[in-house]
């Protein structure tokens, strides 16, 4: 008779727990029963800062539960040397009548990663209901290509014969001008960004990061989150970003780069 009724209280245990299961339909409003809102996709666009640089970039997701989301991810931005100093302040020369931009004294070429990866965000409690604060982990991988584009610098130069004005010459760094690109007196200010975009080099490689991710209304329509973390960038030689001579102080170009950020989280669930 036990054995009985013990079935019995199995099987209304497994009726109960079969009849309180629900299915969510994506895009239905649950708030009247605060569950929220059920999305399938997430869409944002990246403002990061990190340690040595900046980028700008978008996610596209897809939910797949409640705590987690895979995504795609693809930015651009700038990774800079940590000996990197901008020097002098944008000014005009009453003799040439020229900008004189500040420069940044010792730096061979200007670092531009394309970092292309996919990742997953993963809750570590309950979703927040309505405006509440939800926190996670996120983390992504993949490729990246670097774009090497060389920095101009207007050096001045004297004419070797004959006397006569000085010329203001826009130049890269070569071993032939060496004593003029590294000598600060020589150096009229920099070039400009737009110098040098039709002599871009490619340097291959992969980047990873992990942060903490807090995200503010996470069953709101629209996204606002932030990620803290760590992020590192591989290349398969030495990024040469600084010129490597002993006038310029611990100038030495490395293949990794390791760098902490924040990162601004703006867009939109559907």
């Amino acid at each position: 008779m036990s054995k009985i009724l013990l079935i019995i209280a199995v099987g209304v245990l497994l009726m109960t727990s079969a009849a309180g299961q629900e299915t969510l339909t994506p895009g239905q409003n649950y708030y009247e029963e605060n569950k929220g809102i059920v999305y399938n996709k997430e869409f944002s666009v990246n403002f990061k800062l990190h340690t040595n640089g900046y980028s700008l970039g978008v996610d596209i997701g897809r939910l797949q539960t409640y705590y987690l989301t895979r995504f795609w991810t693809i930015e651009l931005g700038e990774l800079k040397h940590p000996k990197e100093f901008r020097q002098g302040f944008d000014s005009r020369s009453s003799y040439t009548n020229r900008i004189a931009r500040a420069f940044i004294f010792g730096k061979e070429n200007t670092f531009i990663p394309l970092r292309v990866g996919f990742g997953e965000k993963r809750y570590l409690s309950e979703k927040a209901k309505r405006r509440g604060l939800a926190i996670g982990m996120s983390y992504a991988v993949g490729g990246s290509l670097g774009l090497l584009k060389p920095y101009y610098l207007d050096i001045v130069r004297y004419p070797d014969v004959g006397g006569g004005d000085p010329l203001v010459r826009s130049e890269r760094y070569s071993e032939e001008n060496a004593e003029l690109f590294l000598n600060t007196s020589r150096i009229y200010g920099s070039s400009g960004f737009a110098k040098g975009l039709d002599e871009i080099s490619f340097l291959p490689g992969a980047h990873g990061k992990f942060a903490i991710h807090f995200d503010w209304g996470a069953f709101d329509e629209f996204v606002k989150a932030l990620d803290a973390g760590v992020m590192v960038d591989f290349y398969f030689k030495d990024v040469p970003i600084m010129v490597q001579s002993p006038r310029v102080d611990n100038s030495e170009n490395v293949p990794i780069f390791v760098n902490l950020y924040l990162n601004l989280q703006l867009g939109k669930r559907w």
